[in-house]
């Protein structure tokens, strides 16, 4: 196993640790913090495994993070409708 993937799964172990943690702000400053950290990570795994690695590893994230991801969608679709 490559160095990007082992980074790639300590990176998923502690999004789940953090999660199972009590927060006062739902977790949205933990989300920020996985999410800078992870797409470097990221790009990392897609440098050294190749595209579709890289697409694996940002769907396990995506899965990981999803109210972030489904508040980013509702945004882009707002801004697309003309609503925002």
């Amino acid at each position: 196993m490559s160095t990007s993937l082992i980074l790639a799964c300590m990176w998923a172990v502690a999004a789940n640790v953090l999660a199972m943690v009590p927060s006062k702000d739902n977790h949205w400053s933990r989300a920020y913090m996985l999410i800078a950290i992870g797409i470097p990570i990221l790009g990392y795994v897609t440098y050294e495994n190749g595209p579709f690695v890289g697409f694996i590893v940002l769907l396990a994230g995506a899965s990981l993070l999803r109210w972030p991801v489904i508040y980013l969608s509702r945004w882009v679709r707002g801004r697309l409708s003309g609503q925002g």
